[in-house]
């Protein structure tokens, strides 16, 4: 990467952000996490977490559909006239979700700009492979929600006696309806976490 941007290349996230996931996820509180493969390559998008973009930016077609969902399962934050939704617009900052012990990892951390899957024969999956086991291996009672093949490849790495799986098709234009719309996936991770007597991440 060192050599990339050497090169002239432009690498997202900028290098503050890399593991920006880590920086608001404190280990005590983490009981989610939710897989995206490689971060967003346009400009000003790509922040350090899977699916989020920065406060201003235009809404991902992805994060639109992942709204859209948390609208039709009926989550009051997300409709029409609540705090969040001003001028009928909706911040596509994940950051408070973060916080509240969502991890929302990237398993490609990086990207060349313009250039999706750019960053994918590096090897960092091997580090955010490793991240996942190890979280299988000391945590329990989390809801891993793996979204695409791709994040669904990394299934075997989940203690599945300790631990919840659902899994999707990804929320893309390309295959959210065919089965990400109507797949009830944050009422039923709301549903898992107070079983395992943990507080709920989205109301």
């Amino acid at each position: 990467m060192t050599q990339e941007k050497k090169s002239g290349k432009i690498i997202y996230p900028s290098g503050a952000h890399i593991f920006k996931a880590f920086d608001l996820t404190p280990w005590d509180e983490l009981k989610v996490v939710i897989l995206g493969q490689d971060p967003y390559h346009g400009p000003g998008q790509a922040m350090g977490l899977s699916f989020s973009v920065p406060d201003g930016v235009a809404l991902p077609p992805s994060l639109r559909n992942i709204y859209k969902e948390l609208h039709d399962e009926g989550f009051e934050n997300y409709q029409l006239g609540s705090p969040l939704i001003k001028n009928n617009t909706i911040s596509g900052d994940l950051t408070r979700r973060a916080e509240q012990g969502v991890l929302l990892l990237n398993s490609i951390l990086t990207v060349r700009a313009g250039e999706a899957a750019s960053h994918s024969k590096i090897g960092r999956q091997h580090f955010t492979d490793a991240v996942i086991k190890t979280i299988s291996e000391q945590k329990t009672g989390v809801v891993f929600l793996l979204r695409g093949a791709y994040a669904q490849s990394k299934k075997a790495l989940i203690d599945t006696h300790k631990h919840t799986i659902l899994e999707t098709v990804h929320p893309s234009p390309l295959s959210a309806h065919r089965g990400w719309f109507g797949c009830n996936h944050f009422t039923l991770t709301n549903e898992y976490l107070a079983s395992v007597g943990k507080e709920s991440i989205i109301r």
